[in-house]
């Protein structure tokens, strides 16, 4: 696990750096062509994990009913994320990494609920649910690649 947690730990760093680089206006700009925006991205990589490692485990989650609904999958902004809003989510990125590998380490995924994702990966383990996170975040720091080339 530790080689996954750090490859977690690169990539969450990665678009921290993408966030720190850019103003709110372009954070919130959706560009011509695209569904969101940079900020809506990293929002919905923090909501997947939490649903992924804790729900599909039993546990409870980290972050708020609105949040998870503002950024779950099949969502789309609906609103400018605002400077405060932003923070949390700089904050999320980085401390739910700690958290989780506190929670791994302490034994806390005891249990877990089997999942084929929307793309038909089938995940039956905590183990391969943070490495299918892992490709997801992988493939939303693409996206945000892109969607920067036009704001």
């Amino acid at each position: 696990m530790q080689s996954t947690f750090k490859i977690w730990e690169t990539n969450r760093k990665l678009h921290l750096e993408l966030l720190e680089n850019y103003t709110l206006e372009q954070l919130n700009k959706i560009p011509e062509g695209f569904k969101n925006n940079l900020i809506w991205n990293v929002g919905h990589i923090i909501t997947t994990q939490q649903g992924l490692i804790y729900r599909l485990s039993g546990m409870p989650v980290y972050i708020s009913k609105e949040f998870h609904n503002k950024y779950k999958y099949g969502s789309v902004p609906t609103q400018t994320t605002t400077q405060e809003e932003v923070n949390e989510i700089k904050e999320l990125l980085i401390s739910l990494i700690q958290q989780t590998k506190d929670d791994y380490a302490n034994g806390k995924f005891v249990a877990f609920s089997e999942y084929e994702t929307h793309i038909g990966f089938h995940l039956a383990t905590f183990e391969e649910a943070i490495n299918f996170n892992n490709y997801h975040e992988g493939i939303h720091l693409g996206f945000m690649m892109n969607i920067r080339k036009f704001i």
